[in-house]
């Protein structure tokens, strides 16, 4: 049998000589075929009790639990991540099903007072039906999880498109979890862009959830809004480190340093600004350069490793090409920025200090371990300056003023605020989000997570008989 014209080939980043393994892309029909399944599969698993689909859910997070290190070590393989926050992926899999096992349990509606008295007036959740989930590389497990576990504990079924960067990841996660649902209830469709603009176009989705970039996000965006369909797009940011005098520098840096540059700054809520007053700008500079200097870059299957490769050999040049363009437009480098001479690739982590808050360094996300540092008069000009960007996902802030915090918190356009905490991290069961071109629509994980997977209806029943 002739092999397919057309393949994925999964490499490691890390030695692109090594090969995976090739996936076979999806197409229009593919997709279409896999709407269908889905719609035929989606009445019986929204009508399951609860406690059915609680259970199902516990199971697949039994067998993530049980498969730990070997989703652990093909997460580092494929996508580069280094192991000890591989690991940490694996094991938020299983906790993220396991909450969201509970959330199918959850109270699914309303009662509210009658007009007359004497009726019943309710509000129901119901599930939307067949879902469309398009996620990225980066989270190969954990952000189809989130995504996953919430749609199906609310008795949706789903078709899922991952990233065609991490197609083994894809089909790990679900050999967890076809196991354990009815057949055609989750549904993988391989690809690249074309399988994406399919299922985001697809006239037999309720709802579509989508991480990515801005630009893509925005496409899946009109597509729903042209259907007339619940829709959710997680787009990135220009997450900014805010470093005020009171804070305790060494510290400061040295969580900044790990949040700019870990597993290559490749995390939509990585550091990509820090933004430090000026009375202590000159010293964090100095502490930061000295913690990123300091920074393990290594193979992300050795222990030791923070930083790690990037995902392809262009995200690495447009990394580098990005630090020569900020460079040249004026910014000084004061450290990193480099190709490093090895298998892999690797790009040794760079700061760039910026005068202009509009150089493209400060106003345009990376995606690699690339970091702007820019001054502020002030804590007024910090947050000016922290706002002065079309992305708004997450903001740190380094002080001890727990005064300056409350009043930062409320003018910060951020989904996130982080205290003496780095930009990225998020707990499973908090709200998680952005505001301006970092995200549209409700907000993902936790309890927030019903308001997109379920719609509302309002029911009223009346006696038969009026007495």
């Amino acid at each position: 049998m002739a092999a397919p014209a057309v393949q994925i080939s999964s490499t490691n980043p890390a030695d692109p000589a090594d090969l995976i393994g090739t996936f076979v892309p999806g197409g229009g029909i593919d997709v279409d075929r896999a709407v269908r399944a889905a719609a035929a599969a989606a009445p019986a698993w929204a009508g399951a009790p609860g406690q059915a689909r609680a259970d199902a859910l516990a199971r697949v997070a039994a067998r993530v639990e049980a498969r730990a290190e070997e989703l652990a070590q093909l997460v580092c393989r494929e996508v580069g991540k280094p192991i000890v926050e591989a690991r940490g992926e694996a094991a938020r899999t299983a906790a993220i099903l396991r909450y969201h096992a509970q959330a199918a349990l959850d109270p699914d509606g309303e009662v509210y007072p009658p007009g007359d008295g004497r009726s019943l007036l309710m509000a129901r959740r119901r599930p939307r039906g067949v879902v469309g989930l398009i996620t990225p590389w980066n989270f190969p497990i954990a952000i189809p999880a989130w995504k996953l576990a919430p749609a199906l504990a609310h008795g949706n079924a789903c078709v899922w498109k991952p990233s065609p960067l991490s197609p083994a990841c894809a089909e790990a996660l679900m050999g967890c979890l076809e196991p354990e649902l009815p057949d055609g209830v989750v549904q993988l469709v391989q690809g690249g862009v074309d399988a994406g603009v399919a299922l985001a176009g697809h006239a037999g989705l309720g709802a579509i959830s989508f991480t990515g970039s801005a630009g893509a996000g925005a496409s899946v965006a009109r597509q729903a809004a042209d259907r007339g369909i619940a829709v959710q797009c997680e787009m990135g940011g220009q997450n900014a480190s805010i470093v005020l005098a009171d804070a305790e520098l060494g510290r400061a840096a040295a969580i900044i340093a790990r949040a700019a540059m870990g597993y290559a700054g490749q995390k939509c809520t990585a550091t990509s600004r820090v933004i430090a007053e000026h009375a202590v700008a000159a010293d964090l500079r100095d502490a930061l350069v000295a913690e990123v200097e300091g920074l393990r870059v290594e193979g992300p299957a050795d222990a030791a490793c923070e930083v790690g490769p990037l995902i392809t050999a262009d995200a690495r040049a447009a990394a580098e090409a990005a630090v020569e363009r900020g460079v040249a437009a004026g910014g000084r480098l004061l450290t990193g920025g480099s190709a490093l001479d090895r298998d892999g690739h690797y790009l040794a982590p760079a700061l760039v200090e910026v005068a202009d808050a509009g150089a493209e360094l400060a106003q345009e996300e990376v995606f690699g371990p690339v970091a702007a540092v820019l001054e502020a008069r002030d804590a007024a000009h910090a947050v000016e300056l922290t706002n002065g960007v079309r992305y708004g996902l997450s903001t740190s802030v380094f002080t001890r003023d727990l005064d300056r915090v409350l009043d930062l918190a409320g003018r910060l356009d951020t989904g996130l605020v982080r205290v003496n905490q780095p930009t990225s991290g998020v707990d499973l069961h908090a709200p998680f989000g952005g505001e301006k071109a970092s995200g549209l629509g409700p907000r993902e994980q936790g309890k927030a997570a019903r308001d997109f997977y379920t719609s509302l209806r309002t029911i009223l029943v009346s006696p038969a008989v009026l007495e």
